[in-house]
């Protein structure tokens, strides 16, 4: 099937062979349970149109969270496994690509629109290896509780990004003297006309700075339709709210600009830390931007039995904000002392980072912890910091073993 056709047939339930797969909408089939360890972390594993069975957090807009044993199977994860996350529940079901266009306006000299054939065949091709993440991933096991969806650590995921830097359009587009923000809307719609449109932003020299891209390509296949086909916002080292989906309009703007998810939502404490007393308010707010520099143990799960005085490999990843990462330590003992991994291949500087170390450990209980530090010096804090939203959560993760 053509793409057109594959989508039309996803979001009516139509097309030989897939109405009988496709009962909803989207496809929803329970397959099984999951319990993500925190207080009501018990989950549905759903199968959705080009997705294994992922968990799901909300069905209406989709909210698929990402099994945290697939980051175990390779340091890029698969398209069918890449977690979903939308805001409005009016999600595009039927997209022609012949038909589609992406019009970029605003403080420009020459407006554009632009077709998927011309954005694939005018424009040089850039590609990127870099993470992908939602802003509240692991906000369930915040402490105190905080409002908002309680994802387990899975609303990540990383993935070879092909498309066009979004600096060759506007530079085609031309960009008029006194042009501060660029804002960013895509094909999701709210369903109530009250709802406030998920329109995002980014200050000019940031989205002229080569890195920021338009993409069409993920790990060398069409965008999957739940990940914003046909086009997609890829800002490399920001947090998901950024990576706008089914990308449709590109505004330049004189002024800053003041929609809803920009100056109310996704905000944190504008401070070092971005945290505050747990259940204090803060002062003042600014937008979430970069990664907070994050690492994990991902062959190893809590609890897990390993057998004593022999050689246990364990494996993870690490990741930050684009700095790149340059040491992962492991400790055997809570914290007490903590010895190098080895790192495994640089896929470049805002992509996963494996790493792996070997322990022998005697017959007991052990906290496995893991902490990463990149080229700048920033290191994950041991004790998670607090804030009301509950994001940016990237606190020294804690593995307990039985050695037996």
């Amino acid at each position: 099937m053509d793409r057109r056709f594959l989508l039309q047939a996803m979001g009516k339930g139509i097309g030989a062979g897939l109405a009988a797969r496709v009962t909803t909408p989207f496809g929803a089939l329970a397959q099984d349970t999951v319990t993500l360890p925190f207080a009501n972390g018990e989950r549905r594993l759903v199968r959705y149109p080009g997705k294994r069975p992922l968990i799901q957090l909300t069905a209406r807009p989709p909210q698929l969270e990402t099994p945290f044993w697939v980051f175990n199977e390779s340091v890029i994860t698969p398209n069918d496994a890449f977690f979903v996350r939308y805001h409005m529940a009016d999600i595009p079901l039927s997209i022609d690509p012949e038909a589609f266009r992406l019009e970029i306006k605003g403080n420009v000299e020459r407006p554009l629109s632009l077709s998927l054939a011309e954005l694939e065949k005018d424009f040089e091709p850039v590609e990127i290896v870099a993470v992908h993440q939602c802003t509240g991933n692991s906000r369930g096991f915040v402490e105190p509780r905080t409002a908002g969806g309680q994802l387990g650590n899975g609303a990540m995921g990383n993935a070879r990004w092909s498309g066009v830097a979004l600096k060759s359009i506007l530079d085609k587009a031309g960009i008029k003297a006194g042009s501060r923000q660029v804002s960013f809307n895509g094909l999701d719609k709210p369903v109530m006309p009250e709802t406030p449109d998920f329109v995002k932003a980014l200050d000019i020299d940031h989205a002229r700075d080569g890195e920021v891209m338009i993409a069409y390509a993920m790990n060398g296949e069409d965008l999957p339709w739940l990940n914003g086909f046909p086009i997609r916002l890829v800002v490399p080292g920001y947090y998901g709210t950024y990576w706008v989906k089914h990308l449709s309009e590109i505004t330049v703007l004189d002024h800053a600009f003041d929609g809803y998810w920009m100056t109310t939502g996704y905000r944190a404490p504008d401070n070092a830390c971005a945290c505050v007393e747990p259940g204090q308010k803060p002062r003042a707010t600014a937008p979430v931007a970069r990664f907070k520099i994050r690492s994990f143990i991902t062959n190893l799960a809590d609890d897990a039995k390993i057998a004593s005085a022999k050689p246990t490999l364990v494996k993870g990843i690490a990741f930050d904000g684009g700095y790149g990462i340059t040491d992962v330590l492991l400790s055997a003992d809570g914290g007490q002392s903590w010895r190098e991994a080895r790192l495994g291949e640089d896929l470049g500087r805002y992509s996963f980072r494996e790493w792996q170390a070997e322990l022998t450990l005697p017959r007991g209980t052990h906290e496995l912890m893991v902490r990463a530090i990149n080229r700048i010096g920033q290191t994950q804090p041991v004790q998670p910091l607090w804030n009301p939203p509950g994001y940016l959560r990237n606190a020294v993760e804690t593995v307990r073993v039985h050695a037996a």
